[in-house]
């Protein structure tokens, strides 16, 4: 069977969790639960680097505002993880080529991290800080529930991660609009702090023109 529904679904994860992709896939592998796995994915330094920078996303993931600053620098690393796994399980498969495998993997992350990064943006519109937390949650047991999947029923898997692409795409263009005029807020909330700042003067300040 062609390993272009795993690349997919591992795509579709790497853009939510990269680390959660390389991690759960190397224990998959280490443990014999599957011979799909590539051993370079298995190495212990792997396994204890990803597992470290799993816990460090699973902490920053549920912070508001430091979740859409961790985001911004995952744009590129997230996408790359993407190519990375994509052609490792092409190059163990041999049913596809590497580049083919990358580049499905890659810009399937791409577009998977665009759906992240603008969806928590909206969430964090919201005076709250337990969206956050349930949005973080939610997405690593996706994460970790689709990728268990796609290692004994692949096409299956690439259905759904399909679908949630989709789907995601589709609500994140009705939040553009609420991202938007929060932004905007902002922006107006800044340039009015700055006026103020401005306007007001320490006491005793004799005005310039005075001296004039």
């Amino acid at each position: 069977m062609s390993v272009l529904p795993l690349v997919f679904t591992s795509g579709w994860a790497s853009g939510i969790n990269a680390y959660a992709v390389v991690l759960l896939l190397g224990l998959f592998g280490a443990t014999g639960l599957s011979d799909d796995v590539p051993e370079s994915l298995q190495r212990p330094e792997i396994l204890v680097t990803v597992g470290v920078l799993f816990l460090c996303e699973a902490v920053a993931d549920k912070i508001p505002y430091v979740d859409s600053m961790w985001d911004s620098v995952h744009t590129v690393i997230r996408p790359a993880a993407g190519a990375w796994v994509g052609a490792l399980l092409a190059g163990q498969s041999g049913s596809v080529s590497d580049l083919t495998a990358a580049l499905i993997g890659g810009s399937t992350a791409l577009v998977s991290h665009t759906v992240k990064a603008g969806t928590r943006m909206a969430v964090n519109t919201s005076p709250e800080p337990f969206s956050n937390f349930v949005m973080s949650t939610a997405e690593d047991l996706g994460v970790a529930g689709l990728l268990t999947l796609a290692m004994f029923h692949p096409v299956a898997a690439a259905v759904i991660a399909g679908v949630l692409l989709f789907t995601g795409l589709g609500v994140l263009y009705f939040l553009v609009s609420r991202i938007r005029r929060f932004l905007r807020r902002r922006t107006q909330r800044r340039e009015e702090r700055r006026a103020g700042a401005t306007a007001v003067q320490p006491p005793g300040q004799v005005p310039r023109a005075d001296h004039d």
